[in-house]
């Protein structure tokens, strides 16, 4: 494993990633049969540009468990925030 810290909007982002699931932007480019490898052996393949990961192969399950997983995020997220604020609502509601 390799921690990877990287920065954008939200701030700082940091990723652990399994070394084994690491190939250069060349290497990707010569030889993409090597990066399905990964993805069918590993559900990931990350592609490195400039020895920094910019890009993720994903196989269709591992997609599907990431966006279930935003879903099911969202949706207590959501739950959460309106049990905190329903009696406030409630007031707004009935004005």
């Amino acid at each position: 494993m390799v921690l990877y810290t990287t920065h954008n909007k939200a701030g700082v982002i940091s990723l652990n990633i399994d070394t084994r699931v690491l190939i250069s932007m060349t290497e990707a480019n010569q030889n993409f049969s090597k990066v399905v490898r990964l993805v069918d052996e590993s559900g990931i393949a990350v592609i490195l540009k400039n020895n920094r990961p910019r890009y993720m192969v994903l196989s269709f399950n591992e997609y599907e468990e990431i966006q279930t997983a935003r879903k099911k995020l969202f949706s207590d997220t959501a739950e959460r925030v309106i049990a905190e604020n329903l009696e406030a609502l409630l007031e707004v509601h009935n004005e």
